[in-house]
């Protein structure tokens, strides 16, 4: 036996010693990882929009305290939490006792603590003793919160891991997790009594190093102006879903981005999609930018062709072009058509004049980069839909419809860096959405402004653009938004969506309108898209639906926030003033040399008034003065001492 035993032993120390050597530390020593802190999100103007907080759940091993600690303490402890959580002492009371009779030793007291309501609660009574003998377990994780709460929620996003382990990457916190998330650092703990781990050595193996903070081109100001006048008119009539995006126009800086969905079972609207830049459709009338251009910069006509509507409707090929104006608009020209959003005078112009190289129309659309998406930092943006000639599925029939902004689909936020590129003097602008990485206050990476397209057309063409946009609003079918006191461009859509469908019991409506404001100085760019308003109001036009959206938001931001601050003249000086200014100076002069009159006067204006003649003072009583020592009229003499007697 002592031999076997002498030989296990042996083989034991050095034939296995290194596999149970690894095995011990494996279980005794372990890399524990210590989580980076994560950088804020803010706005251009310095709100916080996204942020970490620890967040807590208190449980209670009711095994842990000793018989008499629970009795004394358990319906005190059940009264504390019942203040501070608001519900009955009577159900703290019972949770705390069935545990004890349970032996229970993960007991859910309370979640989603801040860590106000966590220092509380670990000084009540029993918990105040700690883990071992009050038999508290605090558990710490950290969550992203939005303060200023579900506000442009879907663009400011999220990065976590869904319950099927799938990292899901949204918005801003999805497309700069990179700077946002920081990395990781690593500490090595060994196990000691009960369970508990300990650093082995003071300094970490791996220090954390905390995410950056990201600042992005979001305004609060701006963002809470357009979420709300969104919100109102997808209330009013009923829509499915709709966005606004209003862009700062020589920048592409996006100033505010609200995605709206209705919540069928509710009623209420939230931030589901980003349909700004996911949401691929057809723009309808709003495309009918894209003909003008086309054909005033190709020399192909000038606005002032007069062409004929035939009575509203066109065929070619079998298949109608409508106006939406029964009847028609007799004989006008191409820009009055444009105005008016006339289907039947803008294809006429466009089949006219590309019919025999309608490629060379596409070219014109590819040109101006809608046949690709604008490469935006965030996943699943939206693919544009722009036939070529050489497709397969190409027929003649799609250049008419194209004319009109069908058998073309856009995302709202690229037919808006369309109408920028407009309202930019023909530079057009990538939308941004973040504009600097920051550490502290030291900048790590700056977005300067990035340039698509240095000049889609020619100033000639620019300028008439301008003027007709202007004339939309002025007299076309945005007249109803026309304001005297404030200028506004831009042009109403009014898209069927779904009218292949079943027969066409789908089809349902897309009201938009996009353009810029003011109309002589662009500022701010913005587009309005409302997808299914209630037909039955039979209000379901851009103008109707869209276009209010559009000036509410352009009137509330220069009514309460102008766009310049300077103040000119300052220098000029005014009569009125110079008069009154005169009068005052001339009263100054007339310095008091005498002991006034302090009769009826309360102690302590009569004290001030005197100390600033240089009278020092002596007060009895209280209230009113009802006798002075020196009489009015008196001259005042260097270091005259009055006493006032108070009543």
């Amino acid at each position: 036996m002592a031999l076997a035993i002498t030989i296990k032993l042996t083989n034991i120390q050095w034939v296995e010693g290194d596999y149970y050597r690894k095995l011990a530390k494996d279980r005794t020593v372990k890399t524990f990882v210590i989580p980076a802190n994560k950088g804020n999100i803010y706005s251009s103007d310095g709100s916080l929009l996204a942020t970490s907080i620890p967040n807590y759940t208190i449980r209670f091993d009711a095994v842990a305290p000793k018989s008499e600690d629970f009795e004394s303490k358990a319906d005190s402890l059940a009264m504390s939490l019942s203040k501070l959580l608001g519900k009955p002492t009577s159900h703290y009371q019972s949770l705390l006792r069935k545990a004890r009779a349970n032996k229970s030793r993960y007991t859910l007291i309370a979640e989603d603590l801040s860590y106000t309501e966590y220092s509380k609660i670990k000084k009540f009574p029993l918990f105040n003793k700690g883990a071992y003998k009050g038999g508290i377990i605090v558990e710490q994780k950290t969550v992203r919160e939005h303060p200023i709460g579900k506000i442009a929620e879907r663009t400011i996003g999220y990065d976590r891991i869904d319950e099927n382990g799938v990292q899901k990457r949204v918005g801003i916190e999805g497309a700069f997790g990179k700077y946002l998330n920081g990395k990781d650092g690593k500490v090595l703990k060994q196990k000691i009594a009960k369970g508990q781990w300990k650093p082995i050595r003071d300094q970490n193996e791996v220090d954390p190093q905390d995410g950056y903070d990201v600042i992005s081109t979001i305004d609060v100001y701006i963002q809470d102006i357009a979420h709300h006048a969104l919100l109102k008119q997808l209330e009013e009539y009923g829509a499915e879903h709709g966005c606004v995006v209003v862009m700062e126009t020589k920048t592409g800086q996006v100033k505010a981005i609200s995605n709206l969905g209705r919540d069928e079972k509710s009623g209420n609207y939230y931030e589901t999609i980003n349909y700004a830049v996911a949401e691929s459709h057809e723009p309808g009338s709003t495309f009918k930018l894209v003909d003008m251009i086309a054909l005033l910069d190709d020399n192909k006509v000038d606005t002032s062709k007069v062409y004929d509507s035939r009575g509203g409707v066109i065929t070619y090929r079998g298949d109608k072009v409508r106006d939406s104006h029964e009847g028609g608009y007799g004989k006008i020209s191409l820009g009055r058509g444009f105005e008016v959003s006339s289907n039947t005078i803008l294809v006429q112009a466009v089949v006219e004049n590309y019919k025999n190289n309608p490629q060379e129309f596409i070219n014109r659309v590819n040109n101006l980069g809608l046949n690709k998406p604008l490469g935006l930092p965030f996943q699943g943006e939206g693919k544009p839909i722009v036939h070529q000639t050489t497709d397969e599925n190409w027929n003649p029939n799609i250049l008419p419809w194209m004319a009109f902004g069908y058998s073309v689909a856009m995302t709202p936020l690229q037919t808006l860096t369309l109408y920028n590129a407009v309202a930019n003097n023909g530079e057009m602008v990538k939308p941004q959405f973040v504009s600097e990485i920051k550490e502290w206050n030291k900048t790590i990476k700056k977005y300067d402004k990035q340039i698509i397209n240095p000049k889609i057309c020619s100033d000639a063409t620019i300028k008439k653009l301008k003027a007709l946009l202007s004339n939309v609003v002025k007299r076309g079918t945005g007249a109803k938004l026309y304001s005297k006191d404030f200028s506004m461009a831009g042009k109403t859509g009014t898209a069927q969506a779904n009218y292949g469908k079943n027969g066409g019991s789908e089809k349902h409506y897309i009201s938009s309108f996009v353009g810029f404001f003011p109309a002589e100085h662009p500022k701010y760019s913005c587009i309005v898209v409302v997808h299914k308003p209630n037909t039955s109001m039979n209000n379901y036009y851009g103008a109707d639906v869209a276009g209010p959206v559009f000036k509410r938001i352009a009137q509330k931001i220069f009514t309460d926030a102008p766009s310049t601050n300077e103040i000119k003249n300052l220098d000029k000086k005014v009569a009125k003033q110079e008069t009154k200014y005169q009068e005052y100076f001339t009263k100054a002069q007339n310095v008091k040399n005498t002991i006034p009159n302090l009769k009826g006067m309360p102690g302590m204006d009569a004290v001030a008034l005197l100390e600033n003649l240089g009278i020092k003072v002596k007060v009895k009583g209280i209230g009113k003065v009802k006798n002075q020592s020196i009489q009015a009229g008196q001259p005042i003499i260097k270091n005259t001492i009055i006493t006032l007697e108070l009543s």
